[in-house]
């Protein structure tokens, strides 16, 4: 089993792409990124929490 990675920081990068927001969340200190696209009537919270989310999976995966 893999133990969870705590993350102390989380860059997030917002881009309207036509009717879609392009969320991109980037962990500092392995310099990962993980982008997810949603609507902009999701609201920005559950937007990072998506993005939070995929990274945190990601991160947890890798060796």
């Amino acid at each position: 089993m893999t133990a969870r990675r705590a993350l102390d920081e989380v860059i997030y990068e917002f881009v309207r792409v036509g009717a879609y927001v392009k969320v991109t969340a980037v962990d500092p200190a392995t310099g990962v990124e993980t982008s997810i696209v949603g609507s902009p009537r999701a609201g920005e919270r559950a937007l990072k929490e998506t993005a939070l989310r995929k990274l945190l999976y990601v991160l947890n995966r890798s060796p």
